[in-house]
């Protein structure tokens, strides 16, 4: 997730307080991992000093000073570009997953275990998701979708993986 552009996108919508555009993060793209207060402020800072966004006086509110941040045009250029832009798949073919089978097996280690465990890890957190999707709002339960989307993915990869188990080791053993 880019956090300074999707910032930038939420500032695109209407000029924005720090803790107003953390509270609108948190509320769709931070399910489970909100976004820190210094975060915003440095991202902001970082924005402004690139001339992607203005900083407004300092406003009194019911706490500290606050600025009003706004998009600039550069802002709205590499916003417009980056919602255009289609988003790649797995950047690296290598995962985790292969990583760790690939070194248990070069270890003597139990490969099999591991997918096993692995298996079961994601089966569990399927049914999280599922009961997100059951009782949550429309945001969670696509979210949730997307989860279980990839996790399918991967059981299935630790299904046909755990069939070529035997010729992998083989193949790492002799390398």
């Amino acid at each position: 997730m880019s956090v300074p552009l999707t910032l930038l996108g939420l500032l695109d919508r209407e000029p924005s307080h720090g803790y107003d555009l953390k509270h609108d993060y948190d509320a769709f793209f931070g399910r489970g991992k909100p976004l820190p207060f210094g975060q915003v402020y440095a991202t902001l800072g970082r924005l402004a000093r690139d001339g992607k966004v203005t900083a407004g006086q300092s406003e009194p509110g019911g706490g500290p000073d606050r600025k009003r941040y706004a998009i600039t045009t550069v802002g709205k250029t590499e916003v417009e570009a980056w919602l255009t832009e289609p988003v790649h798949g797995e950047p690296h073919l290598q995962t985790v997953l292969f990583t760790k089978v690939v070194l248990a097996l070069m270890l003597g280690r139990d490969a099999g275990g591991y997918l096993d465990a692995q298996r079961a890890a994601h089966l569990q957190r399927m049914r999280e998701l599922t009961e997100v999707k059951r009782t949550g709002a429309l945001i969670d339960a696509l979210l949730a979708d997307h989860g279980l989307f990839h996790l399918e993915a991967d059981l299935r990869w630790i299904d046909v993986t755990s069939e070529r188990l035997t010729v992998l080791a083989d193949m790492v053993r002799a390398a």
